[in-house]
């Protein structure tokens, strides 16, 4: 059976679409996920699946939450083996040490036109990013709230991300592996 990890986008954040992680394992369950495992508040959960299409378990796990919340969140679905090569590629491993430093920014899509001159004049001097496939890498040592480029992503590269720290894929993978 598949492993997969959901990374779901803009829950519990400012009080805002609110989804206790209790809530959000039954709704998995309810959708037929197995062995479900959440980390922190965030929206991050690593589960089994029968289902082998992403886009369509992504789909009813998105539908089963709008039916029991009221909302929508963008869901986010990789495949154990597609998380374990995204961290194997890391290009800033160095910045491993610091794990709130180093960011990855999953994309909803593949990037067709990303503007990366953009994102380099708003780069900060101590920040390094790279763009490889559905990832984008970021390393800000200086935070990424302070982060100019950290907030443009999604428009510079024409395409819905969401983020997490070098500790919570870490975590999201030693959780899909147990």
């Amino acid at each position: 059976m598949p492993s997969y990890l959901a990374f779901l986008r803009g829950i519990n954040v400012g009080g805002k679409h609110k989804l206790p992680m209790k809530e959000l394992v039954a709704i998995l369950e309810e959708v037929g996920c197995t062995n479900v495992k959440t980390y922190i508040q965030s929206g991050n959960a690593a589960f089994a699946s029968k289902q082998r299409s992403r886009d369509k378990l992504a789909a009813e796990i998105t539908a089963a939450i709008e039916a029991a919340k009221g909302f929508a969140p963008l869901v986010l679905l990789l495949a154990q083996h597609q998380l374990e090569a995204i961290v194997a590629a890391n290009p800033f491993p160095t910045a491993q040490d610091d794990p709130k430093s180093l960011h990855f920014f999953f994309l909803t899509a593949p990037a067709k036109k990303p503007d990366l001159a953009a994102l380099e004049k708003l780069k900060a001097a101590d920040e390094s990013y790279l763009l490889a496939g559905d990832v984008f890498y970021l390393h800000a040592p200086s935070g990424i709230g302070r982060s100019k480029l950290a907030e443009k992503v999604d428009r510079h590269l024409g395409v819905a991300t969401t983020a997490r720290n070098w500790r919570t894929v870490s975590k999201m993978l030693e959780l899909a592996r147990e």
